[in-house]
């Protein structure tokens, strides 16, 4: 939880893991500013904290960045917005992790550099960040915040290559982990992915300007053209001249994130080559197929769990409705509770259809299980609106670890799956009945083959605790938590 986080946030925030940035970057095009702000709107989802645009107006580069949501930042008419001048724009959302909410780690981060500016937005981790940064600090780098992109642009400024995508090149091969980042000069704007190819990036057009951002969904928003998944390993060069592409990196086995299929993505985006949306009801067919219950209804808990909720009642045959109806206008900072109604919790997010859940035996889906303290509250909640039975089914294995990646979990300890078998779950959440999809129906559902454990085609470390990258700053001694955002120095 960031030090900006009420008691009230961590009501809502409590059992479910947050994604931490979506990029956005437009080359060339006169509303590039106001076609950031859109974009940054469908990546919302990514990173709710902070936001941040740099533009370049052929003289100058601006930045705007500030805490809060897109909308509330860059509205219409807003003074953020009106600066945003200029046909190259990149932008940036972004959700920090403990001790890191600074407003000096808002990105994207700029800096002037012998060969003139350069702006970068990340999305992922790098773990060997403390590592690194302990060199350069040692070395006489000055930084000016706690976040590993930093990291980054002190490695490009102090590289001996003299073009700027080659200063790129010789930082990104110094550090490892997890990221997608795209950065903008007055002359380029240039996209990467790291060769594992963890967290996603897409390459898009509008009417000639090439556009790079996190998802698919930031491109339909402005009506662009998808053009293709940027590859793992692969730097994208966007220049007057065109689009060109690079494999600088040594090749690696491809591991993007399969929670971002389960949770992360937008349902309508479309990520390496699959509708994120399909996905989902892929995954609640085969979880109704290895976990079927008698049962008068599926309810999702929503939003997360709706995909999920349907596959499974399509494959069941038990008829899907809504027996939990989300309240949306509760927003990040609602009120502080007191002792006396902190306990309602849930219910300031999720109110039950009584009417539909009374004497029902009802199949309750949702996308992962974390602390276990939300999906206890929710157990709790169907039950006291009259459901006769409540079988939990959850779209995920059980989330037994810490991911390093670029997403912000809690200690692996504080992990209920890590501390507690199946059962010991259930009866912690006070369950009929609990089952997870299993991890080689997760990937049948995806449309693999059963996972193979020598070469897992996605990156599914939080299941199984097979980190694909080497967790650098963890050996050396850092603590089992997100390493995105180093701490704070007090």
């Amino acid at each position: 939880m960031t030090g900006l986080q009420t008691e009230a946030e961590d009501l809502f925030a409590d059992d479910a893991l947050h994604e931490e940035c979506g990029v956005f970057g437009i080359f060339g095009h006169p509303d590039a500013g106001t076609l950031t702000v859109l974009g940054l709107h469908a990546l919302q989802h990514r990173g709710q904290e902070a936001a941040g645009i740099v533009t370049y107006d052929g003289v100058q580069f601006i930045a705007e960045r500030h805490a809060g949501l897109v909308g509330d930042i860059f509205g219409r008419n807003s003074a953020a917005a009106q600066k945003l001048k200029g046909a190259y724009a990149l932008g940036h959302n972004r959700y920090s992790t403990t001790g890191g909410s600074s407003s000096r780690n808002i990105q994207p981060m700029f800096a002037d550099l012998a060969g003139g500016g350069i702006a970068i937005a990340h999305n992922g981790n790098l773990t060997n960040a403390r590592i690194l940064r302990t060199r350069l600090v040692q070395e006489g780098a000055i930084f000016q915040s706690t976040s590993d992109t930093e990291t980054i642009i002190h490695l490009v400024a102090r590289s001996s290559y003299s073009r700027i995508v080659d200063r790129l090149v010789d930082a990104l091969k110094q550090v490892e982990g997890a990221y997608s980042l795209v950065a903008l000069t007055s002359k380029k704007l240039i996209g990467a992915r790291d060769p594992f190819g963890v967290r996603p990036l897409v390459l898009g057009d509008l009417d000639g300007a090439p556009i790079l951002a996190s998802e698919s969904c930031a491109l339909d928003i402005i009506g662009a053209r998808f053009v293709r998944d940027v590859k793992p390993g692969e730097m994208v060069v966007v220049t007057t001249e065109g689009v060109e592409s690079y494999f600088p990196f040594t090749p690696q086995p491809e591991r993007f994130c399969v929670f971002e299929y389960i949770y992360f993505a937008r349902p309508d985006s479309n990520v390496e080559g699959i509708n994120v949306y399909d996905a989902r009801k892929a995954i609640g067919e085969v979880l109704a197929r290895e976990a079927p219950v008698a049962a008068d209804i599926v309810i999702p808990v929503p939003d997360s769990g709706v995909p999920a909720a349907l596959g499974y009642a399509h494959a069941s045959g038990i008829p899907f409705e809504l027996g939990i109806i989300r309240n949306h206008y509760v927003g990040r900072t609602f009120i502080e509770p007191s002792d006396r109604i902190r306990h309602l919790g849930v219910r300031l997010k999720h109110n039950p259809n009584r009417a539909m859940l009374k004497g029902k035996r009802v199949v309750l889906v949702d996308d992962s299980i974390v602390r276990g303290t939300t999906s206890k509250k929710i157990v709790e909640m169907v039950r006291d609106a009259g459901a006769a039975e409540v079988h939990f089914r959850i779209a995920s294995p059980p989330t037994t670890h810490s991911c390093f990646y670029g997403v912000d979990t809690p200690n692996t300890e504080e992990l209920l799956a890590h501390r507690m078998d199946i059962d010991a779950m259930r009866r912690y959440i006070q369950a009929d009945t609990l089952a997870f999809i299993s991890m080689d129906g997760l990937y049948r559902a995806m449309g693999k083959p059963e996972r193979d454990a020598q070469s897992p085609q996605y990156c599914d470390a939080c299941f199984s605790g097979a980190y694909p990258i080497a967790l650098a700053d963890v050996n050396g001694g850092a603590r089992d938590k997100q390493l995105s955002l180093l701490a704070e120095v007090a």
